[in-house]
């Protein structure tokens, strides 16, 4: 036997059973002499279309109509005791400004010296394992932002689709047309990430959604967004964005920023 407090109508799941009306606690049911139970279920019909609840009503019992309401994320600022960035600490220079990428038709292409060109899916892409290392980003600009960043190895994504270990470069193109390359040891080596994370949030539209990658201890140029093909090559002549405009290849931020005059 259970009963119902009042003002206990709310979201949740009670039972509405056999009810003892105040006086006959002697054990005497009153399920033949009142309807307690259609009382019970007319009130909750009532409260429900009122909007006073969110409960829908099977058979004997309430349950709740209405799945838990996803708040938005909010960035980490610190992270094992150190202090990061902020995502908004970022100053708008991409070469067409910020791009909108959609998850559900978006594709990432894997090609080039590979056995096995790839077409990736997003939910396939952050479907492996996961990596995150905190970094921070120098811009050429004078400014810099430490973040936390989370994603996959590239290196993982190029043994899927069969790379080519003798190749010497690894050439990124981006949503906008922008493009970037580094060496493919480099990349091996640095257990370099394709971050779709930052700071425990999705990674923003103006900040490359859906993948950036992590390229450190490269100035910023090399840090190329919103990925959307990744290239197997030996042509260690290539040139991309910036870099055919005068900026170093290497784009180590220990050495000279620009290209030396030939």
């Amino acid at each position: 036997m259970k009963s119902m407090a009042a003002g206990t109508m709310g979201c949740g799941t009670s039972e509405v059973g056999d009810m003892v009306a105040p006086g006959l606690e002697d054990g005497h049911s009153m399920r033949t002499l009142l309807p307690w139970r259609s009382a019970v279920l007319a009130l909750t019909a009532a409260a429900l279309a009122a909007g006073l609840c969110s409960c829908s009503v099977k058979g004997n019992e309430m349950t709740n109509a209405s799945a838990p309401k996803e708040l938005p994320a909010v960035e980490v600022r610190e992270y094992k005791g150190q202090n990061l960035s902020s995502v908004n600490d970022f100053r708008e220079n991409s070469i067409k400004g910020p791009q909108k990428v959609s998850s559900t038709t978006y594709r990432l292409e894997v090609t080039g010296l590979v056995s096995t060109p790839l077409s990736l899916t997003y939910d396939q892409v952050i479907g492996r394992e996961r990596f995150s290392k905190v970094v921070t980003l120098d811009c050429v600009e004078g400014w810099g932002a430490t973040i936390l960043w989370e994603g996959v190895r590239v290196w993982d994504l190029l043994a899927q689709a069969g790379y080519d270990p003798k190749a010497a470069m690894v050439i990124f193109t981006a949503y906008d047309g922008y493009t970037t390359s580094l060496p493919l040891s480099w990349i091996v080596d640095k257990n370099i990430l394709l971050a779709y994370r930052m700071n425990g949030i999705d990674v923003p539209a103006e900040r490359g959604f859906p993948f950036v990658l992590v390229a450190e201890d490269k100035w910023g140029y090399k840090w190329i967004k919103w990925v959307t093909k990744i290239e197997v090559s030996n042509d260690t002549a290539f040139r991309g964005f910036w870099e055919r405009r005068g900026y170093n290849q290497d784009g180590d931020v220990a050495g000279p920023m620009l290209a030396p005059r030939e």
